[in-house]
């Protein structure tokens, strides 16, 4: 009878210790699978001129995105944006903007308005992309990865305003976000370019 008995609990202890393993297992795997790292290099957007735009096309680079507004206390900082993209586009680094009218409404124009804005004051030749919304249900898919952990596998974070600052490296994969008030040629933006 003491045989059965102790048999019986052996067989209950390996029968649980399989089941948290299992467990443990599904969990891991449910994890890789949610945390997966993924690219910005797998996105096409339209730019302002309405032609496809393919992040792929950037591999290899360094790439900055920044949402953009016309009408924003902000927006003389295309001036540090097109300054910075002329000194570097030579050495691996691009600079992606997205007009977005998701703050106060400044950013009203059309895609045409926005690209003869643009050139007019400022001379942009960095890409510009057609108007996205960067935040709330109807969000762009690049956004939605540049701010959300379980698709950029690096951090969460929302767009505070206009000209907050995406940095990717040359796999397309996130590594930092940049206050919208920290201008463009700021040292750390600057170092990391040359690094």
């Amino acid at each position: 009878m003491k045989l059965v008995s102790i048999l019986s609990c052996i067989v209950l202890l390996l029968s649980c210790q399989n089941k948290a393993q299992t467990a443990t297992t599904s969990t891991t795997n449910y994890k890789s699978v949610t945390m997966t790292k993924q690219s910005i290099h797998q996105f096409k957007v339209t730019d302002l001129s309405g032609n496809v735009f393919d992040f792929a096309s950037l591999k290899g680079k360094k790439v900055m995105v920044v949402n953009t507004a016309s009408k924003c206390g902000l927006t003389p900082q295309y001036k540090d944006l097109e300054s910075l993209y002329k000194t570097y586009k030579d050495n691996g680094f691009v600079i992606v903007g997205f007009p977005a009218n998701n703050f106060a409404s400044q950013e009203p124009g059309t895609n045409e308005e926005i690209a003869q804005f643009c050139q007019l004051n400022y001379g942009v030749s960095f890409p510009m992309m057609a108007k996205v919304s960067v935040k709330g249900s109807d969000m762009c898919e690049v956004y939605q990865f540049l701010t959300q952990q379980s698709k950029n596998g690096v951090q969460d974070s929302q767009v505070e305003w206009n000209f907050q600052k995406y940095l990717l490296n040359e796999n397309g994969e996130l590594v930092k976000v940049i206050s919208p008030r920290t201008l463009p040629t700021d040292v750390e933006i600057v170092n990391w370019i040359k690094n």
